[in-house]
């Protein structure tokens, strides 16, 4: 070995030479190993080896593959230092091209074998391989086989055996690392990276980061799209066998996880850091990588989603993958609608993957160190929130929404608020920003309602108040904001942090501070904002001695919250706190009427959380009372109207809102003296009782006096005369009206409080009957008062009666039949209008829980118990529905008002939607508490669908009676009222339940027997129909039927023509028939909402089969059943458009709707007849003969009447019946009426046109694609410009001859109405 080295080092190569010949290649290979294997100056000794082989020389070349062949192994071995590995490398590199063709190939195939066997472990020497490979693409010719090829071949050949080979998983990542110094064309690359991501399965999880980073690596040669694919694909399989498993895990109890998910996680998270490093430096991978998303959502899946989300930090892509988010998201609650919506869809189609569900799903997975996404996460979140949150309605108004999400945006907004929820409670770093962020918005967005922010806020204070107590800073800061606030977010937010309050000293302290400057403030919001806020306080901080809640709704408590309230400085403490809050809002008691509404609706739920407050609160009343009562027993009125009102500017106001004043009085003290009833067995404190007993006594007599001075009283004691001005415009018709407004609630509260007090004596109720007549004279004259006027601008005051009251009075009036009660009762029933008038407030106050969700008065703002009073009245108005007929009460008919079963009626609708939108889960217990009295018997599902349907039953008879009456008896109204009773009663129905199937032939029936003449029942019920029927099958068979009936009762648009009579539905007649063929033609438009979604499923499943295009060709001999569904969809529509084209439909709504629903059937013909064009382009001979017979159809049935049809609307000659002058008359009268809408018309008959030649270019491609010649069943559309009638011209030179002026200026207002 020395010799050689220091032969080597001397200039003497020849003599070096001549000792190398004489040693043996044993010798040679033994001394190499040995010197490698002690790492001493086994480069030089290679050096001179190789200085001593000329390769000129047959032995000198010889020599040299002899040293390649031992080193390449030597260092694979993994026994030597690494550095001497490297540096061997690294020489045998330099001198490779001197070795020879043969030699070279001989190298190359020892790799390749040594691949194939798997010992190419280390990877070291695989470095060498790229530099083998590019020296023999230079060569000229090579030996192969028997014959020759040229370098480059020789080299496309070793690929292929190479890539086609069994790879040992250990070496995958170090060939791909070597491929990427491996000159490829555009196929070797596909077939390495096909080769590459088929191996990932057998790799170690481990392994798959640094190979993923190889093959991004890799990706700058080209393939980018295949290679991100196959990522992602990889993950989304892991991810879908990780569910499967859970799931598993979940029925067996013990499993083996063939990967632990922390792990896959963790993995999961590096690969998505490589991507977005990759994207980061070439941006042709990023926008390979968004266009693979924007075909379809269909390819999403929780991996990509993080993966996109992580790719938005880079500025660049922000918007675009929002946008694409966006975009995915609400498309796929839009299909998600429109399948639930139509069994056509549900049963062709499979369920449809959620995006929502996999963004959730991608919340969840990022708890495992996700930190990249987690940032993104929040950002969607709120960019999901705002731009789908609820929007300002007019004169920016909230509108107040039901909590349940329904609208496709709707649950957009609902996902963004889950997202960041699930985000604050699983990730700590981010849970700063999010509270900052959402308490931002609720300082900054007053214009627009922000209540899915305070729903989102409040949700986070119930998962974590603890962590909210950290960041109180942030919650002070807001509470600066207050007086500044609306004050819906004022409530909503001071809701939400009460559970804080009880917890932290510092933040209470701060917002009653906040709020004590709030009540001076100079704003009416402020102040509003500041008596809402203090109620709220007082409401739940209980001094001691309370009494219990149980009668009270619970009081908000967080599961994480163990404070007991009454501790430590609680009971005294609160007890001060709350006087003192309470001397506060005595202030607002001389401020403005708005601040005073808000005080009396409070203080009686103060009062029922609170009652050691009782007496403070009662003084406060009495004493504020007193104000306006009139002492002296004698006068008349007993309470002063002067100072309830203010005048401003010439303007009058109202001071003081006597009757809210006197409402609360008696809900207050009524309450007091029932819970005094129920806790008097236990003796109290003398002084308190005494003084209880004072104030109590003293309102009693108070009330009492008014009572009786308000039978005596008549109108002209408060100032108002039956003739008097009530309209709003003038200061004296504004005094008066609320003047009479305020003495009609006067009434009111006095008539409930004197029916509690009653307790069913008769002279008691006579009594109540004389205060309620004085309030109906009154409510008369303002109702009289109101219609004169231009603008009926007056609405009825909302009733001071409270809904509990409402509830009891209808069970008494309508249910009661207690023998001792007879007497009594039978006065207040015996007042028809005391009847009535009961059940129109309840109607109204169902009314406003279903706008609002909460009612005026005590309890209005308690769900529960509101639930209960629904219940109660719903059982109540059904009971009287159902038992008394209607005919009993025919006295309604003569005057113009609804009869009472009418009202009832109503009310059952009201409680019925208002169930569906506030309460949707608890429809079942409404229905069940209608006959069952017991609550606790929870109905199971069977027989909810039994109880649904037994209430349906009700309706559907009563329906039927009133069909089944003459034409003249019956009652429209009431008819309409109760299809749409039904109709909310069957959204409870399943649709697979047999009672379902009765409900729908029923209403066909139905449909088919009644002949009334009422287009609005006639709207209603096959509304009804429509909307059972989507979701049973198709319902393009009764839209064919329908519009037959149509053709034949409005006759044909050629006169001549004698339609047949076919009557399928003799609901369609000569009144009913324009208003039915709009109905049909928005079912139409449904139909091609389905057809055309349908359509695009199948262009994308289509484009996602060109790529794995084997399974395509299987496919083609059968015909696909979507197409198929498609095809006779559009058939059957085409027949029933053709049976509405040759209908004389009058001119207006009717026919423009038509064309438009025309061109809209061609626009999907189009889309149907391109979608077969791409099909054509790849497998020729592909069109099915359904599509054929569908365009024959629409050549012979369709194109032809729409020209005619488009003839008659232009021509304005409208079917007119009778004799010609008459005929005349008609003609003028419509021309003009035609005129004034032909700016609309003009719009719907070229677009038309347009679509049906689109259709036909469209055709003429598909048939050369083909080779089916589809235009023999087209035949040429009639050229519209020049249609001369001889008759018209002889006449029209007539007239030209004898009058020319006239003719110049009325010829081209002739033509314009043409």
């Amino acid at each position: 070995m020395d010799k050689i080295v220091s032969l080597s080092g001397g200039d003497n190569i020849a003599e070096l030479q001549l000792y190398l010949s004489t040693v043996t290649d044993d010798q040679l290979v033994a001394v190499i190993t040995n010197s490698a294997l002690k790492g001493k100056k086994v480069g030089t000794m290679i050096k001179g080896i190789f200085k001593g082989s000329p390769p000129n020389s047959t032995e000198g070349s010889n020599r040299r593959l002899l040293v390649y062949k031992h080193c390449i192994p030597l260092c694979e071995s993994g026994d030597l230092q690494i550095e001497v590995a490297t540096d061997i490398i690294g020489l045998l590199m330099l001198e490779t091209h001197t070795l020879t063709g043969s030699s070279l190939a001989q190298l190359a195939s020892l790799f390749v074998e040594a691949i194939k066997m798997g010992k190419m472990g280390s990877g070291k020497s695989l470095e060498l391989f790229p530099t083998v490979l590019t020296a023999l693409a230079a060569c000229e010719a090579l030996s192969y086989g028997k014959g020759e090829l040229s370098g480059e071949e020789y080299k496309k050949q070793l690929i292929n055996t190479l890539c086609s080979s069994r790879w040992d998983p250990q070496c995958v990542i170090h060939l791909t690392t070597m491929f990427r110094d491996v000159p490829l064309s555009l196929e070797e690359l596909q077939f390495l990276v096909e080769k590459v991501l088929r191996m990932f399965t057998k790799l170690d999880l481990q392994e798959i980061p640094p190979l993923v980073y190889q093959l991004l690596l890799l990706s700058a040669k080209g393939c980018k799209k295949q290679i991100l694919d196959g990522i992602i694909n990889y993950c989304k399989e892991q991810d879908l066998r990780q569910d499967e498993e859970q799931k598993h895990e979940e029925s067996l109890d013990l499993e083996v996880q063939s990967i632990p998910q922390d792990q896959l996680r963790h993995v999961e998270g590096t690969v998505i850091l490589h991507v977005v490093f990759a994207i980061r430096l070439d941006h042709e991978l990023g926008r390979e990588f968004l266009k693979t998303f924007k075909t379809s959502y269909g390819d999403l899946c929780p991996f990509s989603i993080a993966l996109l989300l992580s790719v938005a930090r880079i500025q660049r892509y922000e918007e675009q993958v929002f946008d694409l988010l966006k975009g995915a998201i609400i498309k796929s609650f839009k299909d998600e609608q429109l399948q639930q919506g139509s069994k056509f869809l549900q049963n062709l189609l499979p369920e449809h993957c959620s995006v929502a569900q996999m963004i959730l799903d991608t919340v969840k997975h990022s708890v495992f160190g996700w930190d990249h996404v987690t940032q993104g996460l929040v950002q969607l979140g709120f960019f999901l929130m705002d731009t789908f949150g609820p929007k300002p309605g007019p004169f920016g108004k909230a509108t107040e929404g039901s909590t349940i999400a329904r609208t496709p945006t709707q649950q957009a907004c609902k996902l963004g608020s889950q997202v960041l929820l699930q985000g604050f409670k699983m990730h700590e770093p981010i849970r700063g920003e999010i509270l900052e962020q959402v308490l931002n918005r609720l300082v900054t967005k007053t214009a627009s309602p922000v209540n899915h922010y305070l729903d989102l806020f409040s949700d986070i204070v119930v998962s974590a108040p603890m962590i909210l107590l950290e960041s109180s800073s942030k919650l002070t800061e807001t509470f600066d904001h207050l007086s500044y606030l609306p004050l819906a977010t004022v409530q909503g937010l001071l809701k939400a942090v009460q559970p804080l309050l009880k917890v932290s000293m510092s933040l209470k302290d701060a917002l009653i501070l906040i709020l004590r400057k709030a009540m001076f403030s100079s704003q009416l919001d402020g102040r509003k904002s500041a008596v809402t806020g203090f109620l709220l306080l007082l409401k739940n901080f209980k001094v001691l001695g309370s009494l219990a809640s149980s009668q009270c709704s619970q009081t908000i408590s967080s599961s994480q919250i163990q404070v007991d309230v009454h501790s430590r400085y609680n009971s005294a403490a609160n007890e001060a706190f709350c006087l003192e809050i309470l001397s506060s809002l005595r202030r607002c008691l001389g401020q403005q009427a708005d601040v005073r509404l808000i005080l009396y609706e409070g203080f009686y739920d103060v009062l029922r959380r609170n009652s050691q407050l009782a007496s403070s609160i009662m003084q406060t009343l009495l004493s504020q009372l007193r104000r306006y009562y009139e002492p002296e027993q004698d006068l008349l009125p007993p309470v002063k109207m002067e100072p309830c009102i203010t005048a401003h500017e010439d303007q009058v106001y109202l001071q003081e809102p006597l009757a809210h004043l006197m409402s609360c009085t008696v809900h207050c003290l009524l309450w007091l003296q029932n819970m005094h009833h129920s806790t008097n067995s236990n003796a109290g404190d003398s002084d308190d009782e005494e003084e209880e007993e004072g104030y109590q006594s003293e309102l009693h007599t108070i009330l009492e006096s008014i009572t009786r001075r308000m039978v005596k009283s008549e109108i002209e004691d408060f100032e108002l005369d039956k003739s008097a001005e009530f309209s709003m415009g003038s200061s004296v018709g504004v005094k008066n009206n609320i003047y009479a407004v305020l003495v009609m609630g006067v009434y009111e509260v006095l008539v409930e409080y004197n029916f509690l007090k009653a307790n069913y004596s008769k002279t008691r109720f006579e009594e109540l009957i004389e205060l309620f007549n004085r309030y109906h004279k009154l409510s008369e004259i303002l109702k009289e008062k109101a219609g004169k006027g231009k603008v009926s601008s007056h609405k009825t005051p909302r009733s001071l009666l409270s809904l509990g009251f409402i509830s009891t009075l209808l069970t008494v009036l309508f249910r009661d039949s207690t023998q001792s009660k007879e007497e009594a009762l039978s006065v207040l029933r015996s007042s028809s209008e005391f009847v009535r008038y009961a059940v129109i407030v309840a109607v109204q106050k169902v009314q406003q829980l279903e706008e609002t969700g909460h009612t005026d008065g005590p309890d209005g703002q308690n769900p529960e118990r509101t639930f209960r009073f629904l219940c109660e009245m719903t059982s109540v108005l059904m009971w009287r529905y159902t038992n008394i007929p209607s005919v009993v009460e025919d006295t309604g008919k003569k005057e113009k008002r609804s009869s009472l079963s009418h009202l009832c009626l109503e009310g059952l609708l009201r409680l019925f939607t208002t169930c569906q939108q506030r309460y949707p889960d608890r429809m079942a217990q409404l229905l069940s508490n209608m006959d069952i009295a017991e609550e606790d018997a929870r109905p199971d599902d069977g027989s909810v669908t039994e109880m649904n349907f037994f209430y349906i039953r009700q309706f559907q008879r009563a329906l039927l009676a009133l069909v089944s009456g003459g034409e003249e008896d019956f009652n429209s109204k009431e008819a309409q009222l109760l299809v749409s009773i039904l109709s909310v009663l069957s959204h409870q129905l399943k649709p697979s339940s047999q009672q379902f199937i009765q409900m729908i032939t029923w209403t066909v029936k139905i449909c088919k027997e009644t002949s009334f003449e009422d287009s609005a029942f006639a709207k209603g019920l096959l509304s009804l129909l429509f909307n059972l029927h989507s979701l049973y099958k198709s319902p393009v068979g009764l839209l064919l039927e329908l519009c037959q009936d149509i053709h034949s009762q409005l006759g044909d648009i050629d006169q001549d023509v004698e339609v047949e009579n076919q009557s399928h539905f003799a609901i369609v007649n000569m009144k009913t028939a324009t208003t039915v063929a709009l109905l049909v033609l928005s079912q139409v438009d449904k139909v091609l909402d389905e057809v055309d979604w349908l359509i695009v499923q199948k262009k994308n499943q289509t484009a996602a089969n060109k790529s794995n295009s084997s399974e395509a060709t299987q496919t083609a001999g059968l015909q696909d059943p979507i197409e198929k569904a498609v095809t006779l969809q559009l058939g059957t529509l085409l027949t029933a458009l053709n049976e509405m084209i040759q209908t004389a439909l009058l001119p207006g709504t009717g026919t423009i709707t038509l064309l438009r629903e025309l061109s809209r059937t061609y626009t999907t013909l189009t889309t149907l007849a391109k979608y077969y064009i791409q099909i054509c382009s790849t497998q020729p001979g592909a069109l099915p003969a359904r599509f054929e017979k569908l365009v024959k159809l629409s050549g012979s049935h369709l194109t032809p009447q729409c020209y005619s049809f488009i003839t008659y609307a232009q021509s304005g000659e409208f079917s007119g019946g009778g004799a010609d002058d008459k005929k005349k008359k008609k003609l003028n009268e419509v021309n003009t009426a035609a005129s004034s809408k032909l700016l609309r018309e003009t719009k719907a008959i070229p677009n038309l046109i347009f679509s049906i030649e689109q259709y036909e270019k469209y055709l003429i491609t598909l048939s050369k694609k083909s080779k089916v010649n589809l235009m023999q069943y087209m035949k040429l559309s009639t050229s519209r410009d020049f249609r001369i009638n001889a008759a018209t011209l002889d006449a029209a030179l007539q007239e030209q001859d004898d009058n020319q002026e006239t003719t110049e200026t009325q010829e081209p207002k002739q033509k314009k109405r043409k």
